[in-house]
Formats: C-alpha cells, structure tokens, sequence
C-alpha cells in the first residue's frame, strides 16, 4: 500500500515535460513487448517448421525428393534455403543437360547464401527496436529526471522554501521517469540475450544444412570434367630408375656397357 501510495504521490505531482516522458516510455515499452511476443512466436515457429523439414529430406531416396514434391514449409529457413538451391539446380541442369560445371555449380551456391542472406535478415528483424530499447530507455527517463529535478530546484529559488517538505513531491515525481526507463530496458535487455542466443543456434544450424546441401549436389550433379584433377607427372619408379642408371653410368666419356 505504501508502494502504491508513493507512485501515486509521484504521479500526481509529475510536470507536463515528466508525463511526455513517460507517455513516449510507455510506447516504447509497448512496441518493444510487441516485438518480444513476436519474435518468440517466429522462433518457435521457425524450429519446429525446420525439425519437419528434416524429417521430410531424410527420408527421401534423391536430394531433389522434397523439391519435386512442391512441399514448402512455411517459417522454416532450411527450407527456404533448399528450394533456393534446388531452383537454381533445376535451371542449370536444363542449361547443361545433364550434369553441371563447376560455373553452374557456383550458381546455386550464390543462389543458397542469398537464401541464407534473406533468412537471416528475417531472424533479426525488430531486433533493433529491443537494442534501441535496451540503451536509450534509461537515458530517457534520465532526461526526465533531470528535468523534473531542475524544475524543482527553480521552484525552490523562486519560493524560497528550501524544506524537505518543499523538494520531495518535485523530486519524487523526476524520479518515476528513471524507474519506467528502466522498466522499459531491463526487460528488454533479458530478452535480447535470450532471442540473440537463439538465433545464432539456428543460424549455425542453416550454415551446417547448407554445406551438408552444398556437398550432395557437387556429388550427385557436377560433372567430372568439371572437378578440379591433380595432374600427375612422370612415374615415381622412372625417375628413380634414370636417376639410377645416370649413378652407375656416369657421364665420364666411358662407353655404355651395351654400346658397340
């Protein structure tokens, strides 16, 4: 009761500049649980999509199974990323007729990490609204603060009533606006930490998919031609067989032992 008494008696005695402030915090602390709720909601979504995509791919027998089936999930970033490929794959299988070059191949890999480039964006977006939140709600209701303490000690010089009696409802009203910034950041601060982890486990799990994706269609579709070769010199046993004969035989002007 004494709690809610001093917020009252806080609120009450606010300034016009120190109700902006909280009204602007308030807003901010709404659009930063909207944004909260949301990610929650996609990141959820987007882990259990990409588990029954995983589950679809391996029990296909052709790295194009789910493709040809047209079974796109939605929120999954794998298989965003997979269809991506996989529609590049096509195009360059129609172009090449068959198996692709290495120039073909290097198509579908841009055409994979500029899936993993729009997934990715996706993750994070909204993500600034919590690190705005995060620095500037405390520096917001700072500002407020000390406004409202300047407005008090104006008051004082003007009345010049310098009590306890005098100072504590203008000081404890500039104090409300620091506790709602903070109300606004820390929240904030604890769900950023938490979404930011998250996120970085599904996009490690999107890098590993696309390696693992990158690795079956050079397999299964890059021609052999294509491929990079080492180019093996002369046999090991020749060289060391001439190198042999010139130790026996060296070049002394003396005839070789089956010359005439």
């Amino acid at each position: 009761m004494e709690q809610a008494g001093g917020l009252a008696f806080a609120l009450r005695h606010s300034t016009i500049e120190g109700r902006i402030t909280m009204v602007a915090l308030l807003i901010f602390s709404l659009v930063s649980w909207t944004v909260i709720i949301n990610k929650f909601r996609q990141l959820r979504k987007t882990r259990k999509q990409n588990g029954r995509f995983l589950s679809l791919y391996s029990a296909g027998t052709s790295p194009l199974d789910v493709f040809s089936q047209g079974i796109a999930l939605e929120g999954s970033v794998l298989s965003d990323v997979y269809f991506e490929g996989c529609e590049e794959l096509k195009r360059q299988l129609a172009k090449y007729g068959g198996r692709i070059t290495n120039h073909g191949m290097g198509a579908v890999r841009i055409a994979m990490e500029r899936g993993m480039g729009e997934s990715s964006v996706s993750l994070e977006s909204g993500m600034i609204i919590l690190a705005t939140a995060i620095s500037g709600g405390p520096f917001v209701g700072l500002l407020g603060t000390v406004w409202g303490v300047m407005d008090t000690f104006s008051n004082i010089a003007r009345t010049q009533q310098t009590s306890l009696t005098g100072m504590a409802p203008g000081v404890s009203a500039a104090l409300i606006n620091t506790v709602v910034g903070l109300l606004v950041a820390i929240p904030s601060l604890f769900c950023y930490n938490y979404l930011v982890t998250k996120m970085r486990e599904i996009t490690i799990e999107l890098d590993n998919f696309a390696a693992h994706l990158d690795n079956v269609f050079e397999t299964e579709y890059l021609k052999e031609s294509g491929r990079a070769r080492i180019v093996q010199g002369p046999p090991v046993e020749d060289a060391s067989s001439e190198a042999g004969q010139r130790e026996a035989y060296p070049l002394t002007g003396s005839p070789h032992p089956g010359a005439v």
